[in-house]
C-alpha cells in the first residue's frame, strides 16, 4: 500500500464513520474500483483507532459528565442518558461478535454493498420526509435508545452505515436531526472501542506491521473524523440529510453499472 492509498482510505474512514454514507462500504469499494490490494486487518485496526481518537477528542467532556452522573446520579437526565447508551450498545456488540466472519467475507460483495447503499438511502429519505423531528436529547426514552441500538446491529453490512441507520431510527422515533446525530456519535464511542480492542491482539502478534502508512492512515482518519463530526452537527441545524441520500443513490448506481460493464 502506498502513502497516497493510506491517506485516501483514512479520509474515507474518517468521513464515512460519522456521515451517513458508510465508511465500511467505501473501504471495500475504493480498493475494488481501482484494483488496489486489500490493505489487510492491521490497517483496518489503524483506521478504527483513528476514528476512536476523533470521537473521544470531540466528546470527552460529554462522556466525563455522563459517566460521572451515570454512577453518582442515575436518575438525572445525564445519568439516564449514560445507561441508555450502555443498553443501546448491547445489540450492536452481539451482532458484531456473532457475524464478524461474515462481515469480513460474504458481506464485502460489491453488489450487496451497492443495494445496501441505495436501500438505506431510500429509508433515510423516508425518515427525513415523514418524521416529526421534534424531541431533543433530554427527552429520549429507553424505548427509543434500545431501538436505535437494535438498528445499529444492521451496520455489520457494509453500505448500511452505522451513523446512517442510527440517525434514521432516531428520526423515525421523533428525535430532531441534531439529537439523532449527537446520540449516534455518542453511541459510536463504545462500539468503535470494542471493535478496536477485539483486533488489538492481531497487532501484538504482528508488531512489525505497524509502519508509516499505519500511522498516516490513523492520523488522517482522526483528523477527518473530527472535521466530519463538527461539520454535520452544524450542517443539520438548518439543512436536511437529502444530499447524503442522493450521494448514496449515485454511488450505488455507479457500482452496479461498473459490475455490469466488467
Amino acid at each position: 500500500m502506498t502513502t497516497w492509498q493510506a491517506i485516501i482510505l483514512g479520509l474515507f474512514q474518517g468521513l464515512g464513520e460519522f456521515l451517513p454514507i458508510s465508511s465500511s462500504a467505501h473501504l471495500v469499494l475504493v480498493p475494488w474500483l481501482f484494483h488496489w490490494e486489500d490493505p489487510g486487518l492491521t490497517f483496518d485496526i489503524a483506521l478504527h483507532i483513528g476514528t476512536l481518537i476523533a470521537v473521544i477528542i470531540y466528546f470527552w467532556k460529554d462522556w466525563l459528565r455522563l459517566v460521572t452522573k451515570g454512577f453518582t446520579a442515575p436518575g438525572t437526565t445525564d445519568g439516564r442518558l449514560f445507561w441508555y447508551l450502555v443498553i443501546a450498545t448491547i445489540p450492536g456488540a452481539i451482532a458484531g461478535y456473532a457475524l464478524e466472519k461474515k462481515a469480513e467475507t460474504i458481506f464485502r460483495d460489491p453488489l450487496l454493498i451497492a443495494f445496501a447503499l441505495i436501500i438505506m438511502g431510500a429509508i433515510l429519505y423516508w425518515a427525513e420526509s415523514k418524521s416529526a423531528k421534534k424531541d431533543d436529547l433530554n427527552n429520549i426514552t429507553l424505548r427509543t435508545s434500545f431501538l436505535i441500538g437494535l438498528s445499529q446491529a444492521l451496520a455489520i453490512i457494509p453500505g448500511v452505515s452505522r451513523s446512517g441507520i442510527t440517525m434514521t431510527t432516531g428520526l423515525f422515533s421523533g428525535l430532531s436531526r441534531e439529537a439523532a446525530a449527537r446520540f449516534s456519535f455518542l453511541l459510536s464511542t463504545p462500539i468503535i472501542l470494542g471493535a478496536a480492542i477485539i483486533k488489538v491482539p492481531h497487532l501484538v502478534h504482528q508488531p512489525g506491521m505497524i509502519n508509516a502508512n499505519f500511522l498516516i492512515g490513523m492520523m488522517v482518519a482522526c483528523i477527518s473524523g473530527i472535521a466530519s463530526i463538527r461539520f454535520l452537527l452544524r450542517y443539520i441545524q438548518t439543512r436536511t440529510f437529502l444530499p447524503f441520500v442522493w450521494y448514496r443513490f449515485a454511488i450505488g448506481a455507479l457500482v452496479i453499472i461498473i459490475i455490469n460493464i466488467r
